[in-house]
């Protein structure tokens, strides 16, 4: 199984930006599609970001132009960077592996406060 390890996450004020790194072991990593999600306070897990396999992103409409994503397989690693931070981005983000079987990282915070 896939291990996931997140960093990153921090205090940040609106309008910020941070990059959040997910790091990989376990598995071949080039094989496998990965993913961002996010838990707001009071709120459901939801899909950010993904990428596949090859590099080819997508992204919910919510941070279209704001976040990107990326991968590099040399290093086994998945990032999120995160620009133009507002307060509703506040969540916990998690790491999440297409792989089989699915995998999660234990989740970063990120606060976006003044």
């Amino acid at each position: 199984q896939v291990q996931l390890v997140e960093s990153g996450g921090g205090l940040v004020q609106p309008g910020g930006s941070l990059r959040l790194s997910c790091v990989a072991s376990g598995s071949i990593f080039i094989a496998y599609a990965m993913g961002w999600y996010r838990q707001g306070p009071g709120k459901q897990r939801e899909l950010v970001a993904g990428i596949t396999s090859v590099g080819t992103p997508n992204y919910a409409d919510s941070v279209k132009g704001g976040f990107t994503i990326s991968r590099d397989n040399a290093k086994n690693t998945v990032y999120l960077q995160m620009s133009s931070l507002k307060p509703e981005d506040t969540a916990v983000y998690l790491c999440y592996a297409f792989s089989v079987p699915r995998s999660w990282g234990q989740g970063t915070q990120v606060t976006v406060s003044s």
